[in-house]
């Protein structure tokens, strides 16, 4: 596996995570939402991931990239992950009682949005240690080129 390679999979992943945050953030910024465009409090939602593949036809792909029988243009994705959909979470909404709350039902209920500030936190803390830790094989990738390109001069 080449430098570029590694790089490209850390950078999928990079990618990956930091809109991963990027929606624990809007979640954690709707906690209190209890009306939006579609009606009803706001759903909270999660991200699913995908691996990009290594298939053996995307292996000899690659194989005759590196030898230029195909055009560089059509360059084929090895490895690393993508971001497939953004769901929204399907558990109930948190029965709150504020009968002055202006979408408070005849009971006095307001639905608050099913975000737990907790479990956000400690999703975005899993988040931050899978960036920081394709951060650091980046640089360790780095730090590898430069000691090659140390050893050819």
């Amino acid at each position: 596996m080449s430098f570029l390679n590694t790089l490209d999979i850390s950078a999928s992943s990079l990618t990956a995570e930091r809109f991963r945050m990027d929606i624990i953030a809007q979640n954690i910024a709707n906690i209190d939402t209890t009306r939006t465009e579609e009606g009803g409090p706001y759903r909270r939602k999660l991200v699913v991931f995908q691996e990009r593949g290594l298939t053996f036809q995307s292996q000899l792909d690659k194989a005759a990239q590196r030898y230029n029988y195909v055009n560089q243009k059509d360059r084929v994705p090895g490895g690393g992950v993508r971001v497939e959909e953004v769901i929204e979470d399907e558990s109930d909404f948190i029965p709150v009682y504020n009968p002055s709350h202006p979408d408070a039902d005849e009971d006095g209920y307001v639905l608050m949005p099913n975000v737990d500030r907790a479990e956000e936190n400690v999703d975005l803390m899993a988040a931050t240690h899978s960036y920081n830790a394709n951060i650091t094989t980046v640089n360790v990738i780095k730090a590898m080129a430069m000691k090659a390109s140390e050893i050819l001069k």
